[in-house]
């Protein structure tokens, strides 16, 4: 397996970084490693394998967005417990595009996978939480994603048609969510947002990516949002 070039974060993050453990549970938050490229892409599959379609995406997403420039660096992050990673998420820069014509600058993140042993045990919480508390920190007024304002909700997001953005995609969407990290932030914006390019997945690459991990049945399971689609 090839990796494409991943740095090690400057030094001016030194400070800004520190591993955090909670002893309570045992369990550290840190960067994202070079080694750890393929543990965490493999523990994204099976985090997220026939979970919301047949098969899963989201660790070919990884892989291609660690070069990218809109890839946040200094939030790529691992959670281990005994030694051994169980938990992962990304974030990637983005914005909104106001009515007026400003880009209003945002961050947005996913995937954040669980390896399925350790879900529903609060891991998942704990880690978004953590990011986000390491977003605030550098700067970054407010977060917009798409995901279940029941989890979500209770780290703070709201719908985001409530602030006055809205999604391309979906302009109804009440799954398309928003936080500001900056009080205020969004005063007086109306806008829209458009994923990141990243995310879109081309099918025969993507194909070619996953013989590199052990096969798998893809399923189409009750709870799926949609069978499974790649954009060229």
């Amino acid at each position: 397996m090839i990796f494409r070039e991943y740095k090690a974060l400057p030094s001016r993050f030194n400070n800004f970084w520190k591993e955090k453990k909670m002893t309570k549970d045992d369990y550290t938050i840190r960067p994202e490693r070079e080694e750890d490229f393929r543990e965490v892409e493999n523990l994204t599959r099976e985090a997220f394998w026939n979970v919301y379609a047949p098969g899963c995406t989201e660790h070919y997403v990884l892989h291609c967005y660690r070069p990218k420039e809109d890839f946040v660096r200094e939030l790529d992050l691992v959670m281990e417990k005994d030694g051994i990673i169980i938990g992962h998420i990304m974030y990637v820069r983005s914005h909104i595009l106001s009515i007026d014509g400003r880009i209003v600058p945002t961050m947005t993140f996913g995937p954040i996978s669980i390896a399925p042993a350790h879900k529903r045990r609060g891991y998942g919480k704990i880690l978004l939480d953590y990011s986000i508390e390491k977003a605030k920190e550098m700067g970054t007024g407010a977060l917009a994603i798409t995901g279940n304002i029941a989890f979500y909700g209770k780290s703070g997001f709201v719908a985001a048609k409530t602030k006055g953005i809205t999604y391309q995609l979906d302009p109804d969407g009440d799954y398309f969510l928003i936080k500001e990290l900056v009080p205020g932030y969004l005063n007086g914006i109306s806008g829209t947002f458009k994923d990141p390019d990243g995310y879109t997945v081309n099918d025969a690459d993507f194909e070619e990516y996953d013989k590199q991990f052990p096969p798998k049945q893809k399923l189409r399971l009750p709870g799926q949002l949609v069978p499974i689609e790649h954009k060229e």
